[in-house]
């Protein structure tokens, strides 16, 4: 039935689209001055109580024009035609009250002063004014409650309870109510003053609590969260209350959304990992950030990866005068290149493929474009990749990384930030080790008068493409078992927009030689993060899809870091960036000796000496996925 209303809709709408906006204008019009008319006429009619004199007939005949003329025009000056009567709101209704009252009073001052019809009784003019606003609301209304009515709609629409009963809930059953596709059943809040109270005839039936029984008592097969500011422990909650009940769970954009994407409009989205971060929205200085980057040319290695391409989406809001973007992948660049040039189509951006340990390809890259401000994102990430590949990690994330520095410093560009992992803390494995070296290189420059360096580090992203989210999403997708390496295994996490934005907000504190940490909040059990992924998919985990735990893999730890023991930790402007103090464990000389060593034994398959050059580099590297705290220094 809601199949065949729908389609009638469409032939309705084709039909009327075809017709030409002005003869539709005039329909319209010829319509309100008829119930107008027809106001005008009752009014006589209950003026003299139904037996009007022969003699006044004829004076509201001659009186029609008038009445069609200054109520035409005066719904003409008021717009009253143009809105949609199967949309007719309040807003509309106001208007046509409005557009009556001050009709009544210009037919008034028509009648009794310009043509001198003194002897028109004033009853009537009064009558027809509201009269006229009575027909002209019901008629429309009328419509729209036809539109709404649908007598077989919940046969085959989703059955959807909606979570909070305040204005967001409001809006959202209204769209619902003009959707075939949905029929709310009811509302859940926990403000109990709301119970049995109903909105546009939607029944407050319960609290979040009762989600299940509510579920399976109204048969419902949706949950849409209609709360903005939703809590990431409300969000859990409604996740753990709905387990079990294959019920799909949906949101409206919350305010950090609406705030920081305001183009992408109030609409509903399926649930997602980000809204069970138990994070705070983020604030940065905007103002600073633009100044900064604001008329400069900016360079980003490693472009097209998961920091490096949204740092590329956040510096072009600041209008550099060009963006090069650094990227030894192809089709990651060009497909970076195409989305941003169709959100920034007045930047010049200029996509250059290149390796970062290609020395005379960054040099002629810098000479070229002579970048102010680098972000150096361009590193190995993997961590069991690296560990079966640990030339490789050497190479990109510490050689490559002195090349570009050294470029930075040759072409005197005013920063550069190397974005640095938790996991050069202690590193267990070969990629934090290099990760931690890339820093000491950063930290050597501080005697730099041309360049201020700085270090950012800060752990795991979402939905980054070294983040185990896509292979969980990969495993539920073909039914699992999804994948854990070991029951109390915990990481930090951040969204990448968020991660991006506190890098950008240091880059303006870095004095030279700093080492910023970005607050990670609570470090998450990937267990948990694995239940609540299956649970978002409509799935019971461990009993629809299993959690399968393996062993841990190599180079891997329980838990991650953001600083040693030995470092201390500052406060600095931004209360989710801090600023680590400690020695520098090389002089540069010495660091550059070590490294010039660590270059040159690449060229020998001896893997087993390269480990001994990065602990003689990186004193509290534990190789061989050692327990944490139990290397010998």
């Amino acid at each position: 039935m809601s199949q065949k209303r729908n389609n009638i809709d469409h032939r309705l709408n084709v039909l009327f689209t075809a017709i030409p906006p002005w003869i539709r204008l005039f329909s319209v019009m010829v319509l309100q001055v008829g119930l107008v008319l027809l106001a005008n006429v009752l009014a006589v009619v209950l003026r003299f109580e139904f037996r009007v004199p022969d003699e006044f007939w004829q004076l509201t005949y001659d009186g029609m024009p008038v009445v069609a003329v200054v109520f035409g025009l005066g719904l003409l000056t008021f717009k009253v035609h143009r809105g949609l009567w199967r949309y007719c709101s309040f807003h509309d209704l106001k208007l046509i009250i409005v557009a009556g009252i001050v009709s009544t009073v210009v037919f008034y001052v028509v009648l009794h002063g310009l043509l001198g019809w003194v002897f028109y009784p004033k009853s009537i003019i009064v009558l027809t004014g509201l009269l006229s606003i009575i027909f002209l609301g019901i008629i429309r209304f009328t419509v729209r409650i036809f539109r709404d009515w649908n007598p077989s709609r919940d046969g085959g629409s989703a059955r959807v309870l909606i979570i909070g009963a305040g204005s967001a809930g409001e809006k959202l059953v209204r769209d619902l109510m003009h959707n075939p596709s949905y029929y709310p059943v009811g509302f859940v809040d926990d403000n109990a003053n709301k119970h049995g109270r109903t909105i546009h005839g939607v029944e407050v039936i319960g609290s979040v609590a009762d989600i299940p029984d509510i579920a399976r008592r109204y048969r419902v097969t949706e949950l849409i969260v209609a709360v903005p500011s939703a809590s990431s422990a409300l969000m859990q909650r409604v996740l753990t209350l709905a387990v079990g009940s294959r019920l799909s769970i949906k949101t409206l954009p919350s305010t950090k959304e609406i705030l920081n994407y305001p183009r992408s409009g109030w609409h509903v989205r399926e649930m997602i990992l980000d809204d069970l971060l138990n994070r705070q929205p983020i604030r940065t200085d905007l103002e600073e950030v633009r100044s900064l980057l604001a008329g400069q040319c900016v360079l980003v290695t490693g472009a097209g990866g998961s920091i490096g391409s949204e740092l590329c989406r956040q510096i072009l809001q600041a209008r550099p005068s060009k963006l090069v973007m650094f990227e030894k992948h192809e089709n990651s660049l060009f497909a970076l290149d195409m989305n941003l040039r169709e959100l920034f189509p007045e930047a010049e951006i200029i996509p250059v493929v290149g390796d970062v340990m290609d020395t005379h390809g960054v040099r002629a890259t810098f000479r070229l474009f002579a970048p102010q401000l680098i972000f150096h994102a361009a590193a190995y990430k993997h961590v069991p990749m690296m560990e079966q590949n640990k030339r490789e990690a050497v190479r990109n994330n510490i050689i490559g990384s002195q090349v570009v520095m050294s470029a930075a410093q040759e072409f005197a560009a005013k920063r550069f930030v190397l974005i640095s992992t938790d996991k050069a803390v202690n590193p267990t494995n070969v990629m934090g080790a290099t990760k931690r070296v890339a820093e000491y290189l950063a930290q050597s420059m501080r005697e730099s008068k041309a360049t201020r360096f700085s270090v950012v580090r800060f752990g795991n992203v979402l939905g980054s493409s070294g983040s185990v989210v896509p292979l969980f999403a990969e495993q539920i997708k073909k039914g699992g078992p999804v994948t854990v390496t070991h029951p109390d295994i915990r990481r930090f996490f951040m969204l990448i927009p968020e991660a991006v934005q506190l890098i950008l907000q240091a880059s303006v504190m870095g004095e030279g030689g700093d080492v910023f940490v970005l607050d990670m909040g609570k470090q998450v059990r990937i267990a948990d993060l694995a239940r609540n992924m299956i649970a978002i998919s409509g799935f019971s985990p461990d009993r629809d899809i299993k959690v399968k735990f393996t062993n841990l893999r190599p180079g891997e730890k329980l838990y991650e870091e953001l600083f040693e023991q030995d470092e201390r930790v500052i406060s600095t402007s931004h209360v989710m960036i801090k600023r680590i103090v400690s020695g520098q464990p090389f002089k540069t000389e010495e660091l550059n000796q070590h490294i010039a060593e660590l270059e040159a034994c690449l060229a020998y398959d001896d893997t087993a000496f390269l480990v001994r050059m990065l602990q003689k580099l990186v004193p509290s590297y534990c190789p061989n996925g050692a327990e944490q705290g139990s290397c010998l220094k």
